[in-house]
C-alpha cells in the first residue's frame, strides 16, 4: 500500500531537493515583501503533479501511474482545503495556500497532513512570539516616552493593550512556518 511506503525519506528523496530550494526562495521573498510569488509556486505545483506518476518507492518498485497521480492530487487538495479555510477567514495569503498545495503535490496526502500539522504548531509559536514582542515593544516605548527630553517629559502614549485583532491586521510572513513544518515532516516520517 502506498501510504505505508510513503513513510521513508527515501520515498521522497525526489521531492527533497526541489522542496528545499522552493522553500528557501519562498521564505526569502515572504520575509522581504510579504508575498510568495506565483512564478515560484505554480511551476513547483505543476512539476510535482507531473513527476508523481513516475515516482518509485524505497525499494525501486514503481508505485503505478494512476496511484502516484492520485496521491499527488490528494496532497494538492489537502493543502488547498486546509490552508484555503485560513485564507477564506482572512488569516493567511493566497501564496501560502498555493505553497501548501504545491508541497502536497510532491509529498502526497499523508506527509502533507503532517507538514500542515507541524506548520500549524510552528505558526502558533510564531504568533505567540509576535504577540510577546508587541507587548515588550509597547512597554519599552512607554518607558522611553517618560524619559526627560529637552525641557520636560515627553507625553506618554495612552495605556492601550494590543488586541488580537490588532495582530490580525499585520501581515506576518508564514513561509518560515511552512518551511519548518515541511522539513519537520520529512524527518518525522523518515525511518
Amino acid at each position: 500500500m502506498f501510504l505505508g511506503k510513503e513513510n521513508s525519506l527515501g520515498t521522497h528523496s525526489l521531492a527533497w531537493w526541489p522542496t528545499i530550494v522552493v522553500l528557501a526562495v519562498a521564505v526569502v521573498t515572504d520575509l522581504r515583501s510579504r508575498r510568495i510569488p506565483n512564478w515560484l509556486v505554480i511551476p513547483f505545483l505543476i512539476a510535482g503533479v507531473l513527476v508523481s506518476p513516475w515516482r518509485h518507492d524505497w525499494w525501486g518498485i514503481h508505485e503505478g501511474f494512476w496511484q502516484g497521480l492520485g496521491q499527488s492530487c490528494s496532497g494538492v487538495a489537502l493543502g488547498f482545503l486546509i490552508f484555503g479555510i485560513g485564507f477564506w477567514m482572512g488569516g493567511m495569503g493566497g501564496g501560502d495556500v498555493k505553497l501548501a498545495a504545491a508541497i502536497g503535490a510532491w509529498v502526497g496526502p499523508l506527509q502533507s497532513f503532517y507538514a500542515l500539522l507541524f506548520t500549524s504548531l510552528v505558526g502558533g509559536v510564531m504568533i505567540l512570539c509576535w504577540f510577546a514582542y508587541v507587548q515588550v515593544a509597547k512597554r519599552f516605548s512607554m518607558s522611553a516616552s517618560r524619559l526627560p527630553s529637552g525641557g520636560g517629559l515627553l507625553e506618554a502614549a495612552p495605556d492601550r493593550q494590543p488586541a488580537a485583532t490588532d495582530l490580525l491586521k499585520r501581515k506576518i510572513p508564514y513561509a518560515p512556518a511552512i518551511a519548518i513544518g515541511t522539513l519537520m515532516s520529512f524527518f518525522a516520517l523518515a525511518r
